[in-house]
């Protein structure tokens, strides 16, 4: 954790599920599926029982987590990766800070992650994949936006969704991707090998996100590819930024899908 703080980097951290809580069986890493958010969170400073990091933020909103909820997170450093519980003490706004940070309970210990946890992680997959195609011309958004946008209403307001089979921008042939977080203002992806040749021909996509448990309507939208990169196992990250060039008021929406799947993942977890 030191060594993470010292080299300004992040931690990834996802609301814990009630049941892993405090049981010292249950991987806390395996409590964060892959339909959950996951956010990655710079460290702002560190105390002897604590740490100060960034508050999770959608573009430009920030998401409340509430006391005393229970964290998961996970630590990266290179090929490496640990996994740890936590909670969350307080909100603090500190001099020179970018904006709201969280105060949680410095871990009592940081467990090595097995190579066979990224593999069971894979088959979990389908319940929280993204869906992803490349977007052949941007401008045909619009209308599916405004289908989306049209559909979470409806399905905020516990009324029928207006259109069964929303339309589709023009898209080429899609695929399917793994959520690895979401935070700031898009996506990070991890894509099998087979699926990776999209990203050698087409920088924007049209994505659907799904936001876990009991958010029946997932967020679609436009996303451009701001970095790449490769792992061990030639899987490819992918970092995308949503893009609301076309349509400027879906931007509201999608920040308010992911503030009520951010409110209902503790709702449910403090029950």
């Amino acid at each position: 954790m030191q060594q993470v703080f010292e080299r300004g980097g992040t931690l990834e951290i996802a609301v814990a599920r009630a049941d892993a809580i405090d049981s010292p069986t249950v991987d806390p890493m395996e409590t964060a599926g892959s339909a959950d958010l996951v956010w990655r969170l710079k460290i702002v400073s560190m105390g002897e029982d604590s740490l100060l990091v960034e508050a999770p933020v959608a573009l430009g909103a920030t998401m409340p987590v509430h006391d005393g909820v229970g964290l998961v997170g996970a630590i990266t450093i290179g090929q490496n990766r640990w996994k740890f519980r936590s909670r969350k003490i307080s909100n603090e706004l500190p001099d020179g800070a970018r904006g709201l940070c969280m105060r949680i309970e410095l871990p009592e210990r940081v467990e090595r992650c097995l190579r066979r946890f990224v593999r069971m992680q894979t088959q979990h997959a389908a319940s929280g994949s993204v869906r992803v195609w490349p977007l052949l011309d941007p401008k045909t958004v619009v209308g599916a936006e405004q289908a989306n946008e049209a559909a979470f209403k409806a399905s905020v307001e516990g009324v029928a969704i207006p259109v069964a089979s929303p339309p589709m921008p023009r898209v080429g042939p899609g695929f399917t991707a793994t959520l690895m977080n979401i935070g700031g203002g898009g996506v990070g992806l991890r894509v099998e090998p087979s699926d990776a040749a999209a990203f050698g021909h087409h920088r924007i996509f049209w994505l659907e996100v799904p936001l876990g448990p009991g958010q029946g309507v997932p967020i679609a939208a436009t996303g451009k590819v701001v970095h790449t990169h490769l792992d061990s196992s030639q899987r490819t990250y992918v970092g995308i930024s949503f893009d609301f060039t076309f349509n400027l008021p879906h931007q509201a929406i999608v920040i308010e899908q992911i503030h009520r799947a951010m409110q209902a993942a503790q709702t449910h977890k403090e029950s």
